[in-house]
């Protein structure tokens, strides 16, 4: 039962370890940044989000503004029922928390409907091709597989959790 409870705590902890080394921050719109007239789909195009990762949005602050909204305010164009929202930094750094479709979109006059919008679908996990580290499960003997130059901090921490007595 400890062996098990020590693989589980492993992983997790292992999983945790990977999403934070394996965050990627992406410069929405690249040397463009968030301004009107970029295609900010072809921006997206080909570039793996994960939880974790973060999206910085480099604007003219008060012209400007970087709101989350859900699918149908992202169609609509509309922020009437943003999920947040900011226009006064001019630098606006969201971190990608939860899997699945993010939308954003600028609610300055004609900006929205001008293509000043951005989608972006989020994976749990890193890819192996954009840099980020994966855990496949468990080999044939039940024990947890694990890079090589992670093994240390694995074995660290779930040391350090068995001396806490949480496994």
């Amino acid at each position: 039962m400890a062996t098990n409870a020590s693989s589980r705590a492993a992983v997790l902890l292992f999983a945790v370890y990977a999403s934070l080394a394996s965050a990627t921050t992406y410069t929405v719109g690249g040397v463009h940044s968030w301004m009107p007239g970029v295609d900010y789909a072809d921006w997206a195009s080909g570039k793996t989000f994960a939880v974790g990762d973060k999206l910085l949005f480099s604007y003219v602050r008060t012209d400007r503004t970087v709101t989350k909204v859900s699918k149908s305010e992202y169609d609509a164009c509309s922020g009437s029922d943003a999920l947040s929202e900011d226009n006064t930094s001019g630098l606006t750094t969201v971190t990608l928390a939860t899997p699945g479709m993010h939308y954003f979109i600028c609610i300055m006059p004609d900006h929205c409907a001008g293509g000043m919008k951005l989608a972006v679908n989020v994976s749990v996990t890193a890819s192996a091709g954009s840099g980020g580290l994966e855990v496949t499960g468990t080999n044939a003997g039940g024990g947890l597989l694990v890079p090589v130059n992670m093994a240390p901090i694995v074995a660290a921490a779930t040391g350090a959790l068995i001396e806490l007595g949480l496994l």
